[in-house]
C-alpha cells in the first residue's frame, strides 16, 4: 500500500475537481473522519511527552503577526476587501488536524506536531474571534458569541479524540496500543476528508463566481504565494531548532475545512476561495515531498 502513497492526493484532488457536487453532499462527513484521524493520532503518542516550545511559540507568532499585518496593509493601500479577508483567513487558519499523518510520513517528529496541532487551534480559537469582530462584517455576533462558536467548532474535532485518547492511555493502555496499530489509516482518511472538503468548495466556485472573477484571480494567486511562505518559513524555523519537516508542515499545512467554514461564517463567503486554492497547492506539494521521499 505505501508505494501508492504518492499518488492517494493528487487522485483525490482530480476527483474532487470533477466530482464536485456529488462530493459536496458528503462534505457533511468531514468532522466525523477528522475526529477519527485525530483519535488515531493521539493515540499513536505519549500525551505526558506533550511539551510547548520556543518553535510552538514563533509559528503563533507568525500567524498572528503576518495575517493582521497583510489585512491591514492590503486594505490601506485601497485593495479589494475580499482579497484582505481571503489573505487574513489563509495566513490565520488553524494547522490541519490530520497534519501528523503526512508530516510522520516524511519524517517529523509525531510530539512535536501534536503539541502544535492542540496549541495552534486553541490559539485560533482565541484571537479569531477577536480579528473577525473588529473586522465588523458580521458586528451583530459579537465578540463573546463568536468565541462561543469558534471553541464548539474546534472543541468537537479536536478535544473529543484528545480526551478519549488520554482516557484510554491511562485506563485501558491494551486498547489504546491496539487503536494505535492503525495508525497508518489516517492517511487515506485524510484522502477521503480531502475530497469531500474540495469538492464541497470547488462547487462553491462554479455556484458564485460569476462577476467576481477578478477577485478570484487575486486569491489564487497569492494563495499560491503564501502556499511557498509558510512552508518556507516554517522549514526555516524548523532547521533552527531541530526539525525541519515539522516547522513547514505545521505552519504550512493549514485545516482548509475550518478556514473555510470560518470564512463562510463570519468573513465575506467569497474569501473562502483563497483557502479552496491552497488546499490544492499544499496537497500538491505534499504529494511532490512523498513522491521525492520515495525515490530517496
Amino acid at each position: 500500500m505505501q508505494r501508492f502513497r504518492p499518488y492517494v492526493l493528487p487522485v483525490a484532488i482530480v476527483l474532487g475537481l470533477l466530482l464536485h457536487r456529488w462530493c459536496a453532499m458528503f462534505s457533511f462527513l468531514v468532522p466525523f473522519i477528522i475526529f477519527f484521524i485525530l483519535l488515531l493520532t493521539f493515540t499513536a503518542v505519549d500525551l505526558r511527552r506533550l511539551r510547548m516550545t520556543m518553535l510552538d511559540l514563533w509559528l503563533i507568532l507568525f500567524q498572528i503577526v503576518v495575517s493582521t499585518s497583510c489585512y491591514l496593509a492590503i486594505t490601506l493601500l485601497g485593495g479589494s476587501h475580499i482579497v484582505a479577508e481571503g489573505v487574513l483567513i489563509g495566513v490565520l487558519c488553524p494547522v490541519a488536524s490530520s497534519v501528523a499523518v503526512v508530516a510522520c510520513i516524511l519524517g517529523a517528529n509525531r510530539e512535536t506536531v501534536t503539541t502544535y496541532t492542540i496549541v495552534g487551534n486553541l490559539m485560533v480559537a482565541v484571537v479569531a474571534p477577536v480579528a473577525f469582530t473588529l473586522i465588523g462584517d458580521h458586528p451583530e455576533m459579537g465578540l463573546w458569541n463568536s468565541f462561543l462558536l469558534m471553541t464548539s467548532k474546534i472543541a468537537s474535532t479536536l478535544a473529543l479524540p484528545f480526551f478519549l485518547a488520554a482516557l484510554l492511555q491511562f485506563i485501558l493502555p491494551s486498547v489504546n496500543n491496539f487503536i494505535a496499530r492503525y495508525k497508518g489509516l489516517g492517511f487515506y482518511l485524510w484522502a477521503v476528508a480531502l475530497l469531500f472538503t474540495l469538492g464541497q468548495t470547488i462547487d462553491y466556485i462554479f455556484l458564485n463566481g460569476e462577476g467576481n472573477w477578478a477577485s478570484i484571480a487575486w486569491l489564487g494567486g497569492l494563495s499560491l504565494l503564501f502556499c511557498i511562505i509558510q512552508f518556507g518559513f516554517g522549514r526555516w524555523l524548523g532547521r533552527r531548532y531541530g526539525d525541519v519537516i515539522g516547522g513547514g508542515q505545521l505552519l504550512g499545512q493549514k485545516n482548509s475545512a475550518m478556514g473555510i467554514w470560518m470564512a463562510n461564517t463570519f468573513l465575506t463567503p467569497l474569501s473562502s476561495v483563497f483557502l479552496a486554492f491552497y488546499s490544492v497547492y499544499q496537497n500538491l506539494f505534499n504529494a511532490w515531498q512523498m513522491a521525492q521521499m520515495k525515490k530517496k
